[in-house]
């Protein structure tokens, strides 16, 4: 053999004989490591067990407790717990007792439920996280939330695909459905954190807010659900939501029961888009006519006013329980013809003009119409008008009486929202003075408004036209009448009171 290869064959088994070495010695030395576990919480180590199971047995033994609180067989460790296998040379193995002692008075442990998360559609609303035992609670609470907005039968149909038809006159569900973002999954839940376990108080919190507290009233001798309302500062829709036993405001109470009169103020937005055929009353008005042959005193019928009834078919979009105060698609048949009433007057003096002694009202919008919203008390405040809507937008908006125009806004915007203060809240607004103790706001008109403050007007002169200005939620006419000045001791009325 040349000397050249045997050079190459010694360093040849050298190296071979070091690699034997390292892996026998690596072998020999792995035999003899630990496989174990790893206990991390909130990313800190805790310590090295031997028997994972160990420790998730002792919790859930120790915390009888959780376990009897919330009728669940199983506790969890807290969030942020982790473990992981692992291999050690050293002895440093601590007890399953020993971490669960150190896990306890650091963190709260966990059950098994469901985080609803809700996104609101309001950028400046933070998201809301809700726990619940179990999904069926959540879901039979929105069931309840539902029905409380909505008649139960009437869910169901719509649920069901079962509503009947509509015949002549009725109205059925369009569409229904939160306008917020509802996620649900399953997860651990810190004890320490607030947990539904019953439909019943997630019902309360989702209606009634998370700060609200029950205010009762005991039921007195005459008391009506009307009556409670009203005096409560609620309409009847509200108390109806807050006390589900009644079906309707005719419900008879029972001396001395205790009814809730809490202001709802519901956590979810619930949408419900109807379609809906149905008569209703156009009014009458009355015009006067002079006769000069006849005495200052006379004053005659002289043709009844008949009330008119048109049978509206339209689209209504009601959130939580109360209608939008436009109306969407819009189309009506006349059932019965409106006609006037006619007052002849006499009267006439030297100098060629007639005596007004007092005139009546006319109405502030061409027919047909539709009242979306009464004089009334609506989720906590009185709306102190009628709201009369009319399609489309830009109809015509009349002077109901002869009068000076006191004051006037026309520089807000034509699509309103709820956060809209122009204007005070009224949008484009036109405010007359009748010169008999009562003055007439028109609110939420388009921008081109007709008359400015100082002009005189005359009863059936268009002073603007029909928007959504201001604090609207739709096309319509925000039409109130005050006996003495608005804002300076005057009384809103019901204006239909002036009306026949």
């Amino acid at each position: 053999m040349k000397k050249t290869e045997l050079t190459k064959a010694i360093i040849l088994t050298s190296i071979i004989g070091v690699l034997l070495l390292i892996i026998g010695l690596t072998t020999r030395d792995f035999d003899y490591a630990k496989k174990v576990y790893q206990v991390y919480l909130n990313g800190n180590k805790l310590g090295l067990i031997e028997n994972q199971e160990d420790l998730y047995a002792l919790i859930n033994e120790e915390q009888k407790e959780i376990k009897e609180a919330y009728g669940v067989s199983n506790v969890y460790p807290p969030n942020g717990f982790v473990i992981k296998e692992h291999n050690t040379y050293e002895d440093e193995v601590v007890s399953a007792k020993a971490i669960y002692e150190t896990i306890k008075d650091k963190e709260d442990f966990t059950v098994q439920g469901y985080t609803i998360k809700i996104k609101f559609k309001e950028e400046e609303k933070q998201d809301l996280v809700i726990n619940v035992l179990d999904e069926n609670v959540f879901k039979e609470a929105l069931t309840s939330v539902v029905t409380a907005f909505v008649d139960k039968d009437e869910f169901y149909a719509y649920i069901n695909n079962t509503q009947e038809p509509i015949d002549e006159v009725g109205e059925i569900i369009e569409d229904l459905y939160f306008e917020e973002t509802i996620t649900i999954k399953p997860t651990f839940i810190s004890v320490n954190d607030k947990i539904y376990t019953n439909a019943n108080e997630l019902t309360q919190y989702l209606l009634f807010g998370p700060e609200k507290k029950k205010e009762a009233y005991t039921v007195k001798q005459g008391d009506t659900i009307a009556s409670i309302s009203e005096e409560q500062k609620l309409n009847t829709q509200e108390f109806l939501i807050a006390n589900p036993k009644y079906k309707n405001e005719n419900s008879i109470l029972t001396i001395g029961d205790k009814v809730d009169i809490t202001l709802i103020n519901p956590v979810l937005t619930l949408v419900e888009n109807i379609y809906s055929v149905s008569d209703e009353e156009q009014k009458y008005e009355t015009e006067e006519k002079y006769d000069s042959t006849k005495p200052i005193t006379f004053s005659e019928i002289t043709q009844n006013g008949i009330t008119g009834i048109e049978r509206i078919s339209r689209e209504t979009q009601v959130v939580n329980g109360e209608p939008n105060q436009g109306v969407g698609k819009f189309s009506s048949v006349t059932i019965r013809e409106t006609q006037n009433e006619i007052i002849t007057k006499g009267g006439y003096k030297p100098n060629g003009h007639y005596v007004d002694q007092g005139g009546a009202w006319g109405w502030p919008t061409n027919r047909p119409y539709v009242i979306t919203s009464e004089f009334a008390y609506r989720w906590g405040s009185f709306h102190n008008a009628i709201d009369i809507s009319i399609h489309p937008m830009g109809s015509p908006i009349y002077a109901t009486k002869d009068g000076v125009v006191v004051e006037t806004e026309k520089n807000c915007a034509n699509v309103g929202s709820y956060r809209n203060q122009c204007g005070g809240t009224y949008g484009n607004h036109v405010i007359i003075n009748h010169n008999n103790e009562y003055y007439t706001m028109y609110a939420h008109m388009l921008q081109n408004v007709e008359v400015n403050v100082g002009d005189t007007v005359k009863r059936g002169q268009i002073i603007g036209y029909m928007g959504s200005s201001g604090s609207s939620t739709g096309v319509h006419l925000h039409y109130g009448i005050s006996k003495g000045e608005p804002n300076h001791g005057g009384q809103w009325i019901n204006p239909r009171s002036l009306y026949r």
